[in-house]
């Protein structure tokens, strides 16, 4: 009977009396291996007779000499693979070290790290490979008793074993969090299966004090149905949204689609309100300008979400590269829209950024709030400077002495009067400085040399009908006149209202309710176009890029809004029911204000730009008003003299297109009847009102078509 004794890739076969051992071997180069066996036994090999390609026969010249040739090679092996152990250990240390594997916390180990040791362990394999084969097999230190694949299977051992050691913790933490996470916690379902759902599930996942349990997605799209992220299912789509509340017995709803319109989040809040079910939902993508998502970002459902558009590409990088390393100055700083283009312009990492305004508080807040930005911001390159500057643009020495020591580069004026019956009431302060500031801060721009200069304007400077509308039309023409004698790019932008800036009739429908109520407006039929401040600004700096000089820009606000939907959605979101709970009332017109708003106007030619949501207005750019400064003289001569009546004379002497309104009831409107709600609601008795997205009335329509 034989018996076999294997050897790596040699194979000892004898039989029990036999006076010869044969060995098989896998070995093309016989002769060579002759020689290294006859080195391992003392001289026992005297012959290989080949009898294959691959294999021979080794006769031996004494009994034992099997018993002595497989001892001397297990030796050999032994000593040989021990010395490889260390020569692949010395390789992973080289390699793993600069590879930064000891110095990181693998308790939130993520995908990057996953693919750090992918790569490590890859780089370290390739490194032995070609020790193995280039240096230690040619010098004899390996014998042929070794596999070729060893390096291969070395690579794929040290990654699952570095893979496991790694993530062990993370893997216990998060059997531990779906062991123990159940109890006490808050059933949800996210709405929207992309990267921003996502970021919610991973963060509730690894943050069990937010006693959340996500329990399903909701997508639109059918790839993603019935698959698996995180561990949690895509239950369906938003059709079946009130199938899957009742399937999941969700106790939160969390909207989880920044990028998607306000006719959506319509659609998921009027379904969810159906079934009682709380909503939360994280900000829109303008509102998320570092891009990061997170928990602590979930609020209620706002106005501003359902009046979202579809998101807009912005061309970051070149308002980067316009931005960086530039000292900018902002008039107006301390308002809504100067507040936020302060922050969105110290995200591009100017040299210096300086904040100007006449009101103290508001100018110490945001330059507090910028500093704060500053303090928690990593950066690679040295921080801006913020300068908070307290002065009036209305004094053109003290403006001069600014811009003589600041020498900013690129200016946004933002600095204005824009609250429609309260400058009908006061032109001499409309004049004074929204047309006289704008002088001023333009000679002064114009003194120090500043390169680029974007002027906030409105889009009720289009046919204006109020003091504030025909003075803003008026800084217009100044901008477009110092454009053409400076031949620098010198522009305007003008859009309609903001959420939530001062003054918003949103902020006056908040705390009418707040109040108990009535909410009141002008009337039913009043359409306002409204644009929420990050969106605003970001297509400000869009439309900074794209200025040659003297261009009035004007932003594609969207649809017109009526102002009576707008009130009666605050009153939902609130949860309050119109008629039962709070009424709303007309109060009539007030003097300067027009039944809605206009962009584009007939004779005008539109010409569109690089962007798709930014237009020029070439009319608007291309006039240049005759006698301009003797004009502004006169107009500013009248406001110091508190002439309303020459100040209007003066605007229509400067801006042609401007019709006054009828100012000649002084006394308060009567409050019409409240103004009850649709019949339609729905079976638990809460409405949501009738979409916001109106058609314009004609010119010249009135209140009742």
């Amino acid at each position: 009977m034989k018996t076999s004794e294997p050897l790596s890739d040699v194979l000892v076969e004898a039989g029990s009396e036999s006076p010869a051992t044969t060995l098989r071997l896998s070995r093309r180069d016989p002769e060579g291996l002759r020689h290294y066996l006859n080195r391992l036994s003392g001289g026992c090999v005297v012959d290989i007779r080949p009898s294959g390609p691959v294999f021979g026969e080794l006769p031996a010249r004494r009994p034992g000499a099997r018993r002595a040739l497989v001892r001397a090679l297990s030796r050999q092996s032994q000593r040989a693979l021990t010395g490889l152990t260390v020569v692949f250990l010395a390789i992973k240390l080289a390699v793993f070290l600069p590879f930064g594997f000891y110095r990181r916390y693998w308790r939130y180990a993520s995908i990057d790290e996953l693919t750090l040791i992918t790569a490590g362990v890859i780089q370290s394999t390739l490194l032995q490979t070609l020790i193995f084969f280039v240096i230690l097999r040619p010098l004899g230190l390996i014998g042929p008793g070794f596999p070729r694949s060893l390096p291969l299977l070395d690579g794929l051992l040290t990654l699952a074993l570095v893979g496991v050691a790694r993530y062990g913790t993370r893997i216990a933490e998060r059997l531990d969090q779906v062991h123990h996470g159940r109890a006490n916690t808050t059933r949800t379902l996210i709405v929207g299966a992309g990267a921003a759902g996502l970021m919610i599930v991973r963060e509730i996942q690894s943050n069990p004090h937010a006693n959340l349990l996500p329990v399903g997605f909701v997508d639109d799209e059918p790839d993603k149905l019935n698959t698996f992220i995180r561990g949690v299912r895509v239950l369906g789509s938003r059709v079946e949204l009130r199938q899957l509340l009742k399937e999941t017995r969700a106790g939160l709803v969390v909207i989880a689609m920044p990028t998607a319109p306000g006719k959506v989040i319509r659609e998921i809040v009027a379904v969810c309100e159906q079934a009682q079910a709380p909503i939360k939902i994280i900000p829109g993508l303008y509102e998320l300008l570092d891009g990061t998502v997170s928990v602590n970002q979930l609020r209620t459902v706002q106005i501003e979400d359902l009046l979202r558009r579809e998101s807009v590409q912005i061309d970051g990088a070149a308002v980067q590269a316009l931005l960086r390393g530039k000292r900018v100055l902002v008039t107006g700083a301390g308002g809504s829209i100067g507040s936020e283009l302060c922050r969105q312009i110290l995200r591009c990492n100017p040299a210096e950024l300086v904040i100007l305004g006449h009101g103290e508080n508001s100018v110490f807040e945001i330059g507090n709030e910028l500093q704060r930005t500053l303090a928690k911001t990593p950066r690679a390159v040295a921080p801006p400077l913020v300068r908070s500057v307290f002065a009036d643009v209305r004094f053109p020495e003290r403006l001069q002495a600014i811009f003589d020591e600041v020498r900013p580069q690129i200016v946004f004026h933002a600095a204005a009067h824009k609250h429609v019956p309260l400058m009908e009431a006061n032109p001499s302060e409309a004049i004074t400085n929204n047309v006289l500031g704008t002088r001023n801060v333009l000679a002064a721009a114009q003194a120090v040399g500043v390169e680029r200069f974007v002027m906030i304007s409105t889009d009720k400077a289009v046919n204006p009908t109020s003091i504030m509308g025909a003075s803003k039309r008026a800084a217009e023409l100044q901008v477009r006149e110092a454009a053409a004698v400076s031949g620098r790019p010198y522009v305007a932008v003008r859009f309609g209202n903001v959420l939530g800036s001062r003054g918003s009739v949103v902020l006056t429908f908040k705390q009418q309710i707040a109040a108990g109520g009535p909410v009141t407006i002008t009337d039913p039929e009043m359409t306002r176009f409204f644009m929420t401040i990050p969106e605003a600004v970001q297509l400000v700096l869009q439309a900074s890029v794209l200025g040659n000089g003297g261009e009035v820009f004007m932003l594609d606000m969207g649809e017109p809004v009526r102002i009576l939907d707008l009130a009666r959605d605050l009153i939902e979101l609130s949860g309050l029911q119109e008629g039962r709970d709070i009424d709303i009332v007309v109060t009539g017109m007030r003097p300067g204000e027009k039944l809605y708003e206009e962009l584009f106007v007939p004779g005008e030619t539109y010409q569109p730009t690089a962007h798709e949501k930014i237009m020029i207005a070439a009319r608007a750019s291309q006039r240049r008003a005759p006698r301009l400064s003797a004009a502004v003289d006169a107009l500013v001569a009248a406001a110091r003299a508190n002439d309303a009546n020459a100040i209007r004379v003066g605007l229509l002497h400067l801006v042609p297109e401007y019709t006054p309104t009828d100012n000649q009831d002084d006394a308060p409107p009567a409050v019409a009847p409240p103004l009850h709600p649709p019949p339609a609601e729905h079976s638990n008795g809460r409405r949501l009102s009738s979409p916001l997205l109106l058609s314009a009335p004609r010119r010249g329509e009135g209140a009742g078509g």
